[in-house]
């Protein structure tokens, strides 16, 4: 059977899909109400405004509570029987689904999906962590971020396919937990056969490449330490996140409102926003190349693309350019996302605190999502407008002031590209 490096060993091929097949459902809480919320007032004709509310924003919020604690319970429990029973609860409600015939089971369904999802989030990550180290971890992490985003395009289409016929038939997306769960097994039965001399040089300080498999990473002088974290890098990948989401967030809140203000035609929207997520998905394939390319240019060089890309897109008149716009925003966004899950694991002196990190990171792009619309608003009142161009322009001075830090701080860990990869 064929193996795979891991850089301290081997796994088998099926322990590598099963890891590989979480990343399929994390991004899918949300998915299948969504084209249904136009036609509540025809489903539950006597739903209130704040069941409707409840049902979108609930279940998101209650994903950030999980993905924390599925983190703290992974540095003392079996963290494969997490996924399994995180699965277990996932697939249970989408089949619950079915059967929900009111507004308050849709919400409470809702619920169970997101404490479901929220304990799977932070282990399709943590288990690439704890299996691969080096720029074998890099790969896998970028090939993780890559499968999340493409099932979620490939997912919304499917939803906008099926639900032309009855309600239902949309959850039938949240039955897919049957296929990691069933995979399960090979992860249980994987032998990455460590044998690696531990070294806790973080990225960017010339680490080797089966650097920090096990103990977690050291302090540099300087850096201050509490709880097994070293504070100003949690800190510095939190920031980075939540900056970026937000960022890239508002193609999802605004883009509609924009293409009906230019008096574009609205069928361009779902392209638009599967260009984002297809654009999203490719640099984790290629992300090694991507790093030897721009060397420590790469964090800049994906703000620059975000900042291009959100400019594009307040001042295109075309559908191309919004095409092209999305196109950018994505690749930009894309190239942070495994980076940021790949230094996490470098913010503990602890390695079975890794997945609490990534736990950490995580949540915050679900917090970023949640406060979007209230950031933008809040910077609409100060202005005075409610142009739908008004996010894009924001957020595009907001990012070049972002890509002025990363220039002043390009050397620091949050900015800088470890020696290995480059």
């Amino acid at each position: 059977m064929k193996r795979i490096p891991t850089g301290k060993g081997y796994i088998t091929l099926p322990a590598l899909l099963a890891i590989w097949s979480i990343s399929l459902v994390v991004n899918l809480p949300g998915l299948a109400v969504s084209p249904m919320l136009g036609n509540l007032d025809r489903i539950f004709p006597h739903a209130s405004d704040l069941e409707i509310q409840l049902l979108t924003v609930l279940p998101n919020l209650l994903i950030i509570p999980f993905v924390l604690f599925s983190g703290k319970l992974s540095e003392s429990k079996d963290k494969v029987r997490i996924v399994v029973i995180g699965l277990a609860i996932y697939l249970l409600a989408g089949l619950l689904y079915f059967v929900a015939d009111s507004m308050v089971a849709l919400i409470a369904i809702s619920c169970l999906l997101g404490c479901g999802c929220g304990l799977v989030i932070p282990l399709a990550a943590g288990l690439i962590a704890d299996t691969f180290v080096g720029k074998y971890r890099m790969q896998q992490l970028g090939i993780k971020s890559g499968i999340s985003n493409v099932a979620l395009v490939l997912a919304t289409f499917v939803v906008g396919w099926l639900n032309h016929g009855n309600w239902h038939t949309p959850f039938l997306v949240y039955l897919i937990p049957a296929v990691p769960l069933a995979l399960m097994i090979f992860v249980r039965n994987r032998n990455p056969q460590a044998s690696v001399k531990l070294n806790s040089a973080p990225p960017g300080a010339g680490s080797p490449p089966a650097a920090k498999a096990a103990r977690g990473a050291a302090p540099l002088p300087g850096e201050k330490v509490r709880g097994g974290f070293i504070l100003d890098r949690i800190a510095g990948l939190v920031g980075i996140y939540a900056f970026t989401t937000y960022a890239v967030t508002i193609i999802s809140y605004y883009l509609p409102f924009l293409i009906q203000e230019d008096n574009l035609s609205s069928d361009i929207t779902g392209t638009v926003t599967a260009l984002f997520y297809l654009a999203v998905f490719l640099p984790g394939f290629c992300l090694p190349y991507i790093i030897r390319f721009f060397k420590q240019r790469t964090s800049l060089a994906a703000t620059l693309s975000i900042a291009a890309g959100l400019l594009l897109m307040a001042v295109g008149r075309q559908h191309w350019l919004l095409y092209v716009a999305a196109l950018m925003m994505g690749f930009g966004y894309g190239v942070f996302q495994p980076v940021i899950y790949d230094k996490a694991t470098y913010t503990v002196t602890d390695g079975r605190k890794s997945t609490l990190a990534l736990a950490i990171v995580l949540s915050v792009n679900y917090i970023a999502i949640t406060v979007t619309p209230f950031i933008v608003d809040l910077f609409r009142d100060m202005f005075g407008t409610q142009s739908n161009h008004f996010p894009f322009f924001l957020n595009f001075v907001l990012t070049l002031l972002f890509g002025v830090a990363v220039v002043l701080k390009r050397n620091s860990f949050t900015f800088r590209m470890s020696d290995e990869y480059v």
